[in-house]
């Protein structure tokens, strides 16, 4: 039995090798032209409140209209999302939600407005966290 997951373990390593892609001409990598590479954050935004009540569509639009927008003049998405994640009772919370990407450069003081963002949204709306992924981005206009 010990030899069989062995081997499976192996065979599934292989797969899982040939499943990495190699860097495109616009990926953030070595080739990506100093010029063009900046970062991809996305920040994930519950909109269901301790208590119960929903951020309302206008609450978060002026949550953005004020705290983002002024932070990220240069553009912004959000996405519509429905989110599911372990909260700190133990158990499975699931809720709409709103994905917000910025693309911008990568340095203290973008990192510090995004920061700030997601306190006041945490601070705003009772929240335990806003969840943050960054990456490496290569951006062309």
């Amino acid at each position: 039995m010990k030899r069989a997951a062995g081997a499976a373990a192996l065979a599934l390593a292989f797969v899982l090798a040939g499943c990495k892609s190699a860097p495109g001409p616009n990926s953030a990598d070595g080739r990506c032209p100093a010029e063009s590479r900046m970062q991809q954050t996305t920040l994930y935004f519950g909109l269901s409140q301790p208590d119960g009540t929903v951020i309302t569509p206008a609450q978060w639009q002026a949550f953005v209209d004020g705290d983002v927008t002024p932070r990220f003049r240069a553009g912004l998405t959000v996405f519509d999302a429905r989110g599911q994640w372990l909260g700190n009772d133990g158990g499975v919370v699931r809720e709409q939600s709103k994905a917000l990407m910025l693309i911008h450069a990568n340095d203290a003081r973008q990192n510090a407005e995004i920061e700030a963002i997601r306190q006041r949204y945490v601070t705003r709306f009772h929240q335990e966290s806003v969840m943050r992924v960054d990456l490496p981005a290569c951006v062309q206009f």
